[in-house]
């Protein structure tokens, strides 16, 4: 019999816990031998344990699935962490043109966020009220910045051309071309990166006083 760790096409990994969910939506520890719930898995996820989430009968991976519903469950009991203005845009996003690079830019940038976050401790310990942690969480935001760039410009969709300078007509009366209109995708994303520099500059400014 195949190990458990191992189902679902996976390679085994001794430090993952296997989850398993039955169809009374329970959800079984086969590390303690015990049922757990999503708060449970929650605080698993913060203390660092990782995890898997089988379906107990048809075997398929619903780690995702699982992720999600802790999310929700988090979100519906009033301290929101993720903004309705951000969810609206996720669920824009579906079905686009971001779709295939959206995944991979929010997990490097929550990566990135993560060890900036304690590097941020670390100096706010060192020299608190000095300003280097507010000097450290906006280069943080500056270097996120810049990954997405250039992320975007992997992807042609995303790196429309700019329209040329028109050279001087001979007929006083022609009419210069209209620049070609960017998609509507792009103008938004730089909408939301105008808008992000200025909650950058905003939070530089407050953290100076």
């Amino acid at each position: 019999m195949a190990d458990e760790k191992n189902k679902g096409g996976k390679t085994g990994d001794s430090a993952q816990v296997v989850i398993k969910k039955y169809a009374n939506r329970r959800l079984y520890n086969t590390r303690t031998s015990a049922y757990v719930t999503l708060e449970d898995l929650a605080t698993m996820v913060r203390e660092g344990t990782e995890f898997v989430v089988y379906d107990a009968k048809t075997n398929d991976d619903l780690t995702r699935q699982i992720l999600t519903q802790i999310i929700f469950e988090e979100e519906s009991r009033g301290e929101a962490l993720l903004p309705v203005q951000f969810l609206r845009q996720l669920i824009g996003f579906y079905g686009g043109q971001m779709q295939g690079v959206l995944p991979s830019y929010l997990e490097m940038s929550l990566a990135n966020f993560g060890r900036q976050q304690e590097q941020f401790a670390s100096q706010m310990g060192r020299a608190f009220g000095t300003g280097a942690g507010a000097t450290l969480m906006e280069d943080a935001a500056r270097a996120n910045m810049a990954m997405f760039e250039r992320a975007m410009q992997m992807f042609p969709a995303f790196t429309y051309p700019r329209a040329e300078p028109t050279p001087a007509a001979s007929d006083d009366k022609a009419e210069p071309a209209p620049p070609p209109e960017a998609p509507d995708a792009l103008n938004e994303m730089r909408r939301q990166m105008d808008e992000m520099r200025r909650q950058i500059e905003k939070l530089a400014g407050g953290k100076g006083k």
